[in-house]
């Protein structure tokens, strides 16, 4: 966007120096030279807002274009978040599965081993 701004100031000032020139060293009349100045300027002033009106297209289709492929990485990263917590989720409740089963076990060999005394409490 800094290479569009310098290419317009550049272009600006080519045309006033030119103008400026053009006057200093016009064979024509002074209404001849007037018109011719008047055209030069609309002419000018036709070529800036094709060049705005191109920078403004180019950086709304840039700005979509961004706009879509963060949505993509967002997208893609929260589904990757997502499948990792179901793994973890998973690995939790296999593992609270095991230390049930070991609990359920120390349970039962403490009940048979301590003769008529109540069981101790498990810890989960």
């Amino acid at each position: 966007m800094a290479n569009t701004g310098n290419t317009l100031l550049a272009l600006v000032t080519g045309a006033a120096i030119g103008a400026g020139i053009g006057l200093l060293y016009a064979p024509d009349s002074g209404e001849k030279t007037r018109k011719k100045l008047r055209k030069d300027a609309q002419e000018a002033q036709g070529r800036l807002n094709k060049r705005y009106n191109e920078t403004s297209s180019n950086l709304s289709e840039k700005a979509k274009k961004a706009k879509v492929d963060f949505e993509e990485r967002l997208e893609e990263t929260l589904s990757s978040a997502s499948h990792k917590a179901d793994d973890i989720l998973t690995a939790m409740e296999n593992k609270l599965e095991e230390f049930r089963k070991q609990n359920a076990k120390l349970q039962k060999d403490k009940t048979g081993k301590s003769s008529g005394k109540s069981p101790d409490k498990a810890v989960v």
